[in-house]
């Protein structure tokens, strides 16, 4: 999920060839200056994947990720992400393709739509909900290096191929993405604060109730070896979700999560796309936050 907090821009530490040249620059720059004068063209915020670019190590990241995380998840992830990964056809062997024939795109715009397409890290807000207004998910093309492979608080290929594209195979999840994206797109910076915690706490962080228990679907937690197994623990507290509870729920990135909401089912996004998602932003704005349930960050030094 290539997401500020609110429009700050993170600088990152993820410094690879793949995006730190002139072209991964420009794009950068355009994305921060999006919708500016002489910048509304969103494509200019997407670059090549440059695949040749990935060496083996990056390969072994990520067939040590896939199986990490697989080994818990084929039993511990909701059924929709498990077949949407199969559906695009999602494999262990190699960093997968964004273009050409055993692309995740060839598969995925068939089911619903959705193309991923690459942008060079993290995104303002207006310049990530523009994007998903096109059914166009940002991608961070770069994988974590092999030292991070537990926990990155920035996107990476890892985080937003296998941990989101699978769900977007899932009608009611791309639509409320959707939807997700034409609102946050016509919403103000302080509007886009509050829309920014619904996302966290369903698309990044969410759980999911099932017959065999609670289930993930968040793609923070699928992409993530430690949150997958402590979201599902007994630490950390499990709410039923509520989308004004979700938006009044304060979070932080570098963090495993204290609270995770749970979805009586995943058509439940579906519903809360057809509701009126900005008049909660209204009522959250006029409610205020809860109070933190995470110490405040530590001051650089």
């Amino acid at each position: 999920m290539a997401l500020t907090d609110g429009d700050k821009k993170y600088a990152g530490s993820l410094n690879s060839a793949m995006i730190a040249g002139p072209e991964g620059r420009a794009a950068q720059e355009y994305a921060n200056h999006f919708l500016e004068p002489g910048y509304e063209d969103i494509t200019k915020v997407y670059i090549e994947q440059h695949y040749e670019g990935y060496t083996e190590e990056n390969q072994e990241s990520w067939r040590t990720l896939y199986d990490r995380q697989m080994a818990f998840l084929a039993t511990h992830a909701s059924g929709v992400y498990l077949s949407g990964a199969r559906s695009i056809n999602l494999v262990r062997d190699h960093i997968p393709y964004l273009e050409g024939q055993k692309s995740v795109n060839h598969f995925l715009q068939k089911l619903t739509g959705w193309q991923s397409r690459a942008v060079p890290g993290y995104l303002p807000a207006k310049t990530f909900f523009a994007c998903l207004a096109r059914r166009e998910f940002p991608t961070t093309v770069v994988i974590r290096p092999k030292e991070s492979l537990d926990y990155l608080p920035e996107p990476d290929i890892f985080h937003e191929i296998f941990g989101h594209c699978p769900l977007l195979t899932n009608p009611w999840f791309a639509e409320f993405t959707h939807t997700y994206g034409k609102l946050g797109l016509q919403a103000t910076k302080e509007e886009r604060v509050y829309l920014a915690r619904l996302y966290w706490m369903t698309i990044e962080f969410g759980l999911v109730d099932t017959p065999a228990g609670l289930r993930i679907y968040g793609g923070g937690i699928l992409s993530s070896p430690k949150e997958t197994v402590y979201s599902l623990s007994a630490e950390p507290e499990h709410q039923a979700f509520d989308p004004l509870e979700a938006m009044r729920t304060p979070y932080r990135i570098d963090i495993l999560q204290p609270l995770y909401f749970v979805l009586p089912e995943l058509k439940r996004l579906f519903e809360v796309a057809q509701e009126d998602i900005m008049g909660m932003v209204e009522r959250g704005m006029q409610l205020g936050l809860h109070a933190p349930k995470f110490p405040p960050k530590p001051k650089a030094a």
